[in-house]
């Protein structure tokens, strides 16, 4: 029987261990989509307690903590944060075969020390052990963590209107040696039939000095803020949608909704897709223009429970996986972008592993020679980040194109202890390439090896974002 995630955890065969630790595990960190705070990595904030570090914002949990049956006032109500701490640690014990357990443990062990299990019985010694080590050890402040993760960069993720302030003061601190980039999510503005669309567009509208009359006038406003990004170090954009659209579209379709939407009235579908689809070719090109890679995540149904949804807000742990066919409309969306030349890298995201194959395909009928692997299946996302979702994912884009042009993992986190999942996906990694070897499926050729395994845990993602 092995032990408890010890130094050869998920690593099943010689050839996966020699790759894990001789190659992937020293690698440095592109995280290149996350969403933690750029105003405390420059303020380089430190934690009063676990719970701080741990629980705060981590919708994760929390929906682990609501399934243990643990009341709201212990997760994101006004309860003591050693309460809140007793009540995951309780939660944990039963949490066999989540990759919450092994993430949870991974960060104990690597940034405090803690060598045995979380659960009722050990919260005590475990809050008292890390609270005294994060009021005492400075490598466990904001950017202490980050440094000794071994983090390249960091891709924020940003709202248009940011005036990028805290992006400035990092540029500006040569004590920060980490490359933090903003990312452009321009959802509020794509999103037309949602609520607060008006609202938004007026912010925008302040933010540039002028009105808007037009749906071109919006994406002049967006090139304008872009430019701005790029000049802070952009290298991604990000655009979260339910679904991506494709319609017969122009400036005069485009316009006639925005007005619409802005006078208040209701859109229909094909209305909204029309505008959404004229704003996603003119972001496309613009992207390109700029060298900006496009990221889209889709087939999420957000805030499902109304009631909790009005009571804490978004991003709180009610969302849900959705069935959506986007094949032939992100194949017409990437078709139009490349008849006009205006096709950029791209990374296509799935929340519904179903999705997997068929993204598979999309990316062979849409590569060319400006970079290799310019069109991305992205990495396990969300409800896919589990040991069976990330091999589904690799195998898939083994299986329909090219592993070795991967750029690999992502924390996709608002948590600074959340870097323990490369090293996560990295031991899936090569533990599924070690396999393929020792079954005599590919090679044992060191050299090539070397390069993918390397390739995949840093260096393809260093090229596709120009660090």
């Amino acid at each position: 029987m092995k032990h408890f995630m010890d130094e050869e955890f998920l690593l099943d065969t010689q050839t996966a261990r020699e790759l894990y630790h001789g190659v992937a595990e020293k690698q440095p960190i592109m995280d290149y989509h996350c969403h933690v705070s750029p105003k405390e990595i420059a303020e380089n904030r430190s934690f009063a307690n676990l719970t701080q570090l741990w629980l705060e914002g981590d919708h994760y949990k929390w929906r682990l903590m609501r399934a243990c049956g643990v009341p709201e006032r212990l997760i994101t109500g006004d309860a003591p944060d050693q309460e809140k701490f007793r009540a995951w640690a309780a939660t944990l014990e039963r949490a066999v075969g989540n990759p919450i357990y092994h993430w949870s443990h991974l960060e104990l062990r690597k940034y405090f020390g803690y060598q045995g299990y979380l659960n009722g019985d050990t919260a005590e010694e475990v809050w008292n052990l890390c609270n005294d080590k994060l009021q005492h050890d400075p490598k466990l402040t904001v950017r202490g963590l980050i440094e000794q993760s071994n983090v390249a960069m960091v891709g924020t993720t940003d709202d248009p209107i940011d005036s990028l302030e805290w992006h400035k003061k990092i540029k500006e601190d040569p004590t920060i040696k980490v490359v933090v980039a903003p990312s452009f999510r321009p959802d509020k503005v794509l999103n037309i039939r949602k609520e607060g669309f008006a609202d938004y567009i007026h912010k925008l509208e302040e933010v540039v000095g002028r009105k808007f009359a037009c749906a071109n006038c919006v994406v002049s406003a967006l090139e304008e803020r872009l430019e701005f990004f790029v000049e802070m170090g952009c290298r991604a954009s990000d655009h979260g949608l339910d679904y991506i659209p494709f319609a017969e579209t122009n400036a005069e379709k485009a316009t006639a909704a925005f007005k619409k939407a802005m006078a208040g009235e209701t859109l229909t579908k094909e209305e909204g897709d029309e505008y959404t689809t004229y704003l996603l070719l003119k972001l496309g090109a613009l992207y390109k223009k700029h060298n900006v890679v496009m990221q889209m995540h889709y087939s999420c149904l957000r805030n499902v429970n109304d009631k909790m949804y009005r009571k804490l807000g978004p991003d709180t742990g009610f969302d849900m996986i959705a069935v959506t066919d986007c094949s032939a409309t992100i194949s017409s969306l990437l078709s139009a972008l490349t008849k006009e030349d205006a096709c950029p890298k791209v990374i296509l995201y799935s929340l519904n592993p179903a999705d997997f194959d068929m993204l598979g395909t999309i990316l062979g009928a849409f590569q060319d020679d400006e970079i290799p692997g310019k069109i991305q299946l992205g990495s396990a996302w969300w409800f896919c980040d589990t040991d069976d979702g990330m091999y589904q994912q690799m195998k898939t884009l083994a299986r329909l194109g090219l592993l070795g042009n991967f750029i690999g993992m992502l924390t996709d986190s608002r948590s600074f202890l959340s870097y323990t999942r490369h090293e996560l996906f990295r031991r899936l990694m090569c533990n599924l390439i070690g396999n393929w070897v020792e079954n005599g499926q590919y090679p044992n050729d060191e050299k090539s090896l070397k390069k993918i395994v390397e390739g995949i845990s840093y260096y393809n993602a260093k090229r596709y974002f120009n660090l």
